[in-house]
């Protein structure tokens, strides 16, 4: 049955909705909560496994209560974790924000949830279960496989350790295979529980009611048990298979959801890093100023609020009074506060860092920056397709082919033995064709599928943790193989992210004369490009202390000016502000013009004399963010790959063309803010580009999210780093080809291991269904793929 087709006409959302879905596993789960979805009226819906959350678009009114049933008849649950609309409120009740039964509002409890865990103790659960599994197969399998360790009664002891592990520890596996079986679907969870199951069942028939639990027995497997002359001979016991694959996947499973659980807190970071109280401004009729600690929720458009330096600005607003430096960074990625006045916007969660302001609130909760900034983290995090695994896109075909292989291979053996003779058919034939049908379950088991992706992916994250590298998954690797553009931004990444001197130009005094006054002039100040001064004046002349200064007066956002030990007045700020106070020889503003012409930021230097009010400019300084040693190589490494490198930054045209030239980048995107980078990387990925993002900071979030291969500098922000696919830790931009080279070769071991997986299967599954293959030599065989998948993940050690 195929959905209905929808007209193609783009049609304006009703509204917009996020579903947490509990119980996926697996891409098949996907596929089927999103076709179900979409078979309602209206609806498009993306479903994401890693945030187990499906985006809901309406463009047709549509009930809560619909949208969870249709999760509900894919076999999952769900709940309404993030209603949101695109503002027409008289849509809202009749697009998926319904009461629910109990006549509360659905929406109305989920904004405070946590969203990043739908289900927060799966974790725990399946830790429960591993760490049980672990310890009680241990033992099952020494029994079973070392004959000399066979005690009498032992393989009732193997039985009483087993169960445990096949039935409670399993039971994920089953309840999976159960819900795919009652929506005709099935996946590897399938084939692990009939695998389970059937290895189980048959080892509990063979120990009480077979002959296989007599005191004194011992498991001597037979080679090949349809040659094996004796048909009615004692049933073998294959307990410790279905342990050990359970215990084997419950493995990779729980790494699996301790990767996806870390995906959703990029979105809690983000959150944080605002404001969490304000100081509330009143102004009484009388001009009298109260203020008042509030909750940064409370605040209203219109709501006056007190910023006072080194404090985040709590919301999104306009300067009533007040001039100081903003750190933007947030925003914009940029080292250079930015300065503000009366009339200027600012925004929240960046930091006021030195005069006092009084901001009137223009945007509040979900409508400022940082809200908008977490929403495209989360669409694009949604919007991402997952990455559906090889093993579940070749098991849709693989499982019912083995079922149906293992119910074709008991039917023939059964009918070959009814046409044996007159007397029908022997316990002992009746064997032969239950022990050949099981054989073909457990060598079809996916012990060593179980091991190919999480054996690699331990060695590789390990060899990467060495290396600096963090690699959080296993979905993200395909993205290495096919990246083609590696989008850098410029602060933080190839440059240090701090501003440094990098010119002095002097006229008419000393160069060391130019720094050491500035710094002296700069030295009370807490401004960034101050501290950058002074740090250059006291690295200049090691040793030597600043000349002395008097009545320091700063004019914010402009400069400072003091009086010399002289009695010479001296005043250094931005170029504009010094052509106000003092005569600028064209030397100068030659310089600064040719400064700035780089990109980088310049402040200008003028001196008076003893008694002479008139200033005259001697000096400039230009600074700029400093270049980190090793990016040129870095980027040389990119090339080498293939992968071409395009720099994206908020910071100018100037500074950026400059930069990209020093490291050999052609490609330059200047001037963009979070969103338009987000834009930047959609307009490559629509143009047929597999693309990577390098970033450090919040305003990098959205775009490391959306790209294809995200790699966060391990020295920036959480958020950016909880939103990448690849953590450098070292903040060193080569780690960034290392890291998709590592990735490259990751991945290719894991394909090795699922053909090493799958070879097997397809060598012995004929053997087995010809009753040439014990269930017994079947587990050996399994053990002998992982083995191998082992070995061939250890080559990673050395990688890349």
């Amino acid at each position: 049955m195929t959905a209905p087709v929808h007209d193609p006409r783009p049609t304006r959302p009703l509204a917009e909705l996020d579903l947490a879905v509990e119980g996926m596993t697996c891409a098949s789960c996907v596929a089927r909560v999103e076709r179900k979805l979409s078979r309602l009226p209206g609806v498009t819906a993306e479903v994401n496994l890693a945030l187990e959350q499906a985006h809901v678009v309406l463009t047709e009114p549509a009930t809560d209560d619909e949208l969870l049933a249709a999760v509900a008849s894919a076999g999952y649950r769900a709940s309404v974790i993030r209603p949101e609309h695109d503002g027409h409120a008289d849509h809202v009740e009749h697009a998926g924000h319904h009461h629910g039964n109990d006549g509360s509002t659905a929406a109305a409890d989920h904004d405070a949830a946590d969203l990043s865990a739908p289900v927060a103790d799966r974790g725990a659960v399946l830790r429960r279960r591993l760490i049980v599994a672990s310890i009680l197969t241990v033992p099952v399998v020494a029994l079973s496989m070392v004959p000399a360790l066979q005690f009498p009664a032992w393989q009732w002891v193997v039985l009483a350790l087993a169960l445990p592990v096949v039935t409670w520890a399993a039971w994920p596996f089953h309840v999976a295979a159960a819900r795919a079986a009652r929506h005709g679907s099935s996946t590897m969870d399938t084939l692990v529980s009939l695998g389970v199951i059937a290895a189980s069942l048959w080892s509990v028939w063979a120990i009480t009611l077979g002959g296989a639990g007599m005191i004194g027995m011992r498991m001597e497997p037979t080679l090949v048990p349809r040659l094996g002359g004796d048909h009615g001979a004692m049933p073998e016991l294959y307990l410790e298979v279905a342990a050990v694959v359970v215990t084997f996947l419950l493995a990779g499973r729980y790494a699996e959801h301790r990767a996806r659980r870390s995906s959703g807190d990029a979105l809690r970071s983000l959150l944080e890093l605002g404001a969490k109280e304000a100081t509330l401004v009143a102004l009484g009729p009388d001009g009298a100023r109260t203020e008042r600690q509030v909750p940064v929720s409370t605040l209203v458009v219109g709501d006056l609020f007190a910023v006072r330096p080194g404090e985040k600005v709590a919301t999104d607003g306009e300067v009533v009074r007040g001039r100081s430096a903003v750190d933007t960074s947030l925003l914009t990625g940029e080292p250079v506060p930015l300065d503000v006045a009366p009339g200027d916007p600012v925004t929240g969660a960046t930091v006021n860092t030195s005069g006092a302001l009084l901001v009137r609130a223009t945007r509040v909760g979900s409508d400022t920056a940082l809200a908008q900034i977490s929403r495209l983290v989360s669409r694009a995090q949604t919007g991402k397709a997952p990455v559906q695994r090889l093993a579940d896109r070749i098991s849709a075909v693989f499982v019912p082919v083995v079922i149906v292989l293992a119910l074709a291979t008991l039917g023939t053996w059964l009918s070959i033995g009814a046409l044996g003779g007159p007397e029908g058919l022997t316990t002992g034939e009746v064997q032969v064709a239950f022990t050949a049908a099981v054989a073909v379950l457990i060598i079809a088991c996916p012990c060593a599928l179980g091991l190919a992706t999480p054996t690699a992916l331990l060695v590789g994250t390990g060899r990467g943790a060495r290396l600096g590298i963090l690699i959080k998954g296993p979905e993200i690797l395909e993205a290495t193989r096919r990246v083609d553009v590696a989008v850098l931004d410029k602060t933080g990444t190839i440059t240090a992210g701090r501003m440094a001197v990098t010119e002095v130009v002097a006229s008419g005094v000393e160069r060391a004369d130019v720094l050491a006054l500035a710094g002296a002039l700069e030295a009370p100040s807490e401004h960034p490009i101050a501290r950058a001064v002074v740090a250059a004046a006291r690295a200049d002349a090691p040793g030597t202390p600043l000349p002395e200064v008097e009545d320091f007066a700063a004019a914010a956002g402009f400069g400072v000016t003091a009086t010399l030990a002289d009695g010479a007045r001296a005043a250094v700020g931005r170029p504009a502000w010094i052509a106000e106070q003092a005569r600028v020889p064209d030397e100068v503003t030659r310089a600064v013009a040719r400064l700035e012409a780089t990109g980088a930021t310049t402040v200008v230097l003028a001196l008076g004399s003893d008694g002479d009010a008139a200033l005259t400019a001697v000096g400039v300084i230009a600074l700029a963010d400093e270049l980190k040693p090793t990016s040129r190589d870095a980027v040389a490494q990119l090339v080498a790959l293939g992968i071409t490198p395009v720099l994206l930054t908020g910071d100018a045209e100037a500074a950026a063309r400059t930069v990209a030239a020093q490291v050999g980048i052609e490609s330059v995107v200047a001037g963009v803010l979070p969103e338009g980078k987000v834009r930047e990387v959609e307009r490559l990925q629509r143009e047929g580009h597999v693309v990577a993002m390098v970033g450090d900071g919040v305003n990098d979030a959205a775009a490391l999210a959306q790209a294809d291969l995200g790699l966060a500098m391990g020295t920036g922000t959480d958020v950016a780093i909880e939103a990448s696919d690849l953590t450098l830790v070292r903040g060193d931009l080569r780690s960034a080809p290392t890291a998709i080279a590592l990735s490259r070769r990751t991945l290719r071991v894991i394909r090795q291991n699922l053909f090493w997986a799958f070879a097997y299967n397809v060598a012995a599954i004929p053997l087995a269904a010809l009753g040439l293959l014990n269930p017994m030599i079947a587990g050996a065989a399994m053990a002998a793929s992982s083995v191998i998948v082992v070995t061939n993940s250890l080559r990673l050690r050395s990688a890349p």
